[in-house]
């Protein structure tokens, strides 16, 4: 049995002072990922006994990033997509495991009134792209930010966000066609296809986190051929210390 977790903690040496290394620890994850960790090489001390660690930076400083810590040594790791437009801000990280792969991923936001949102529809192609062939070889696992909430259970506010970053039209297709025409499978879903209330992130305007007005934009991806292996997933919405929470995927590997 394997127990993975996923947060984006944007800006650890933040969380850091928070409760982070609590909540790291007493996790006791087979592998912890984190999205938006802001950070470049030698601004943080954080190499946790018992896991291997691997980061991937952007460029821009205090900008973006993910890091992996896992206990088991992977076969392999990847960072990027293995292209070059992609690759400067440090969104993935994969990890070759014997039997499957794992992946982190920080997906771009598409930004106020969508001002990226052409660059967001291309990086959805060619990331779909990476892991439909990383698929060929072995099941994938990937899991992160992904920066959509996809249908509209999984938003407070459906109706008046229609359009925006994050529930676009064109992003939430782009998640329909992982799901509906290769395989993948939302292991939240999976296990609680009608839960209402269930989010992931919260604006920090608003009273949003106390009044529970959020988004279910962080998932555990997994495709369909791991359907039988799930074991649970959850949303660890009662830990703080960034505007998202913790989620969790337990899986028999």
């Amino acid at each position: 049995m394997k127990k993975f977790i996923s947060w984006n903690v944007n800006g650890l040496r933040a969380v850091m002072k928070k409760n982070f290394e609590d909540v790291f620890y007493d996790a006791d994850a087979d592998i912890f990922c984190l999205q938006e960790t802001k950070l470049q090489a030698g601004q943080i001390e954080f190499a946790p006994a018992g896991y291997h660690c691997y980061w991937n930076y952007a460029e821009k400083k205090g900008y973006s990033g993910t890091a992996v810590f896992a206990k088991e040594a992977p076969l392999a790791v990847t960072y990027g997509i293995g292209i070059p437009e992609h690759d400067t801000e440090g969104r993935v990280i994969t990890l070759e495991y014997p039997g499957y792969y794992f992946i982190t991923v920080y997906t771009p936001n598409a930004q106020n009134e969508l001002a990226r949102l052409p660059y967001r529809e291309a990086w959805e192609d060619d990331f779909r792209d990476y892991l439909l062939g990383l698929q060929e070889e072995k099941p994938v696992i990937f899991c992160g930010d992904l920066n959509v909430a996809h249908e509209e259970i999984d938003l407070k506010n459906p109706k008046a966000n229609r359009g925006n970053a994050g529930f676009s039209d064109e992003e939430r297709a782009k998640f329909s066609r992982l799901v509906n025409e290769d395989g993948f499978i939302d292991t939240f879903r999976y296990f609680y296809p009608d839960l209402t209330g269930a989010y992931s992130w919260w604006s920090y305007r608003f009273n949003a986190r106390a009044n529970n007005a959020g988004w279910r934009i962080d998932y555990f991806m997994v495709s369909g051929a791991l359907a039988q292996k799930l074991q649970s997933a959850s949303i660890h919405s009662h830990i703080s210390g960034s505007d998202h929470c913790p989620i969790e995927l337990v899986i028999d590997l």
